[in-house]
C-alpha cells in the first residue's frame, strides 16, 4: 500500500472541534485581537510582526488603497455595469489591470532597488553622499541603456507625490527606513543631474521601496498593492450603487465613436 500523501502547511486547518491559524486558535487568539493588516503581513511572512511593521505596512496599504478614477477602478464600474451578477468578476476585472504602469510599479521599483543593493560590493553606503554616489552611477546606467527606472514620475502629481514623504517619514519613526528607502531617496535627489529634469518619487514606487525593507518578499510586492487595491475597489463598487457613473462612461464612448478608413497592419509597424 502506497504512503498516505501529506501536505504541510502552518495556514489554516481545520478539525471537527476548532480552526487554526499560524498556530492559533483562529476563534479565541485571532478574531477581535489581530488586525487585517497585521494578520495579512503575518501570512504572508508566518511571522508575527512588530507594532511598527504593522504601521509601516498599512500605511503602505493605505496608500494603495484608491487612487480616483484610475483604470482599474474605470473598468470594475464597467464590468459591474455589464455584468451586476458578478460581483467577482468586477474585482478581478479591477485587478487583472494591476501591471506596470499601475498597481505593478511597487513590485518594478522593489525588485529594481533589490537588484541594485544586491550588485554592490563590500558595505553599503552609510551616509547620503554615499547613496548620492550610488544613486548617480544607478541613473546613468540605466539612461545609457534607455530604460526607465521604476517609481520615478507621475502622470498626476508632478511637482511631488504627497505619499511619498509621508511613507518615508512614517519609516524613520519606526526605525525601518532601509536601504531600499535610501536608494529610492537618493535617486530623487540626483536624477536632475543626469535626465535634465525633476521628477516625482512616485507613491506605488516609495510603497515596493518600504515593503522590501520590511523584508517581504520581492516576488509578493504586487499581490500586496492588489490586496490594497481590492478594498478601493469594494469603495468603488459601493460609490457605483448610489451615484453610477458606469453607464455614462460607456456612453460617452458609444455614442462619441468616429468611423474611419481601415488602416492596414503591415510588418513593417512592428519597427516604425
Amino acid at each position: 500500500m502506497a504512503d498516505t500523501p501529506e501536505y504541510p502547511t502552518a495556514l489554516g486547518a481545520s478539525s471537527r472541534e476548532a480552526i487554526t491559524l499560524l498556530g492559533r486558535d483562529l476563534a479565541r487568539d485571532v478574531m477581535g485581537e489581530v488586525g487585517f493588516g497585521e494578520l495579512a503581513f503575518w501570512l504572508a511572512t508566518q511571522r508575527r510582526p512588530t507594532p511598527g511593521e504593522t504601521r509601516v505596512f498599512e500605511a503602505v496599504l493605505a496608500a494603495l488603497a484608491d487612487h480616483g478614477f484610475t483604470p482599474t477602478a474605470i473598468v470594475t464600474r464597467l464590468t459591474y455595469l455589464s455584468a451586476p451578477d458578478s460581483v467577482q468578476g468586477a474585482l478581478a476585472a479591477g485587478l487583472l489591470g494591476g501591471g506596470s504602469r499601475f498597481l505593478g510599479v511597487t513590485e518594478d521599483t522593489g525588485r529594481f532597488l533589490h537588484d541594485v543593493l544586491a550588485s554592490v560590493d563590500g558595505d553599503l553606503p552609510s551616509d547620503d553622499a554615499g547613496w548620492d554616489a550610488l544613486a548617480l552611477r544607478t541613473v546613468q546606467r540605466e539612461r545609457e541603456a534607455k530604460r526607465f527606472i521604476p517609481g520615478l514620475g507621475h502622470h498626476v502629481h508632478k511637482d511631488g507625490d504627497p505619499r511619498t514623504p509621508r511613507l518615508m517619514e512614517i519609516a524613520t519613526e519606526e526605525d525601518l527606513y532601509g536601504p531600499h528607502l535610501s536608494l529610492f531617496a537618493a535617486i530623487g535627489r540626483v536624477h536632475p543631474e543626469v535626465l535634465g529634469r525633476t521628477l516625482p518619487l512616485n507613491g506605488a514606487g516609495v510603497c515596493g521601496a518600504a515593503l522590501a525593507d520590511l523584508g517581504l518578499p520581492l516576488e509578493l510586492l504586487r499581490g500586496f498593492a492588489l490586496l490594497a487595491r481590492t478594498a478601493g475597489l469594494i469603495g468603488q463598487l459601493a460609490e457605483e450603487l448610489r451615484t453610477p457613473v458606469g453607464n455614462e462612461i460607456f456612453l460617452s464612448v458609444d455614442l462619441n465613436n468616429r468611423s474611419v478608413a481601415p488602416d492596414p497592419y503591415t510588418p513593417e509597424d512592428r519597427h516604425g
